[in-house]
């Protein structure tokens, strides 16, 4: 009896929640609250890049005798799927602001699965290199481990924030709060993504 004007009602929400979003003229707080926390991470991103060429060029041999260099092949194929990303996430928020619920969901559960896989291939890797050298066996280990396992940490976090995302947006709808959060994950995507661009080229440096 209840559920046909419940659904009506959350149809209306997402519907003006959308053309709310659509008239702005400046972003929202949520949004400039993950712009903010990103500015802060891009930084310690950038410090951990430059402390590892800091350490390259001033080591005789980088990576040290014995360490073999980088593989090139499996790490660029995984961050250019993790780049691909962005269009699921990128197209998720111009189907918020439109109030399709249905694509938003869709388009957001497919960049969490490619995502997924990412981290999955990443762990593997590293798993696969702590056979042969560790972080603390030199400064490369360490400063190596330390930027890719900080950048696995943030793909992590950004799958738990798709999974909130896609649970409360099944459940509640589209209101203005979590069409903000669709934007705020969105955007939490391209500077994750970006970053991975300059890490992975930053690990298979000494390769190429």
């Amino acid at each position: 009896m209840n559920a046909e004007p419940t659904r009506s009602a959350t149809a209306q929400g997402a519907v003006a929640a959308a053309a709310v979003a659509r008239g702005r003229r400046a972003q929202p707080n949520g949004w400039w609250g993950m712009a903010l926390f990103l500015c802060a991470e891009a930084t310690l991103f950038g410090t951990l890049i430059a402390t590892y060429f800091y350490l390259d060029f001033n080591s005789r041999h980088w990576p040290p005798p014995g360490v073999r260099h980088p593989s090139v092949i499996l790490p660029f194929i995984a961050t250019g799927a993790l780049l691909a990303t962005t269009i699921p996430m990128w197209m998720a928020v111009r189907a918020s602001r439109g109030g399709s619920r249905g694509a938003v969901l869709g388009l957001i559960a497919t960049a969490t699965v490619i995502q997924g896989c990412y981290l999955a291939l990443q762990i593997i890797l590293m798993e696969h290199d702590s056979r042969h050298f560790s972080p603390r066996g030199s400064a490369y280990g360490s400063i190596y481990y330390t930027l890719l396992g900080l950048h696995h940490a943030h793909v992590l976090l950004g799958l738990l924030i798709d999974v909130a995302v896609l649970w409360y947006v099944a459940l509640r709808g589209l209101t203005n709060y979590w069409l903000i959060s669709v934007r705020a994950a969105a955007l939490y995507w391209y500077v994750v993504a970006g970053i991975a661009v300059f890490v992975v080229f930053t690990q298979t440096s000494p390769t190429l």
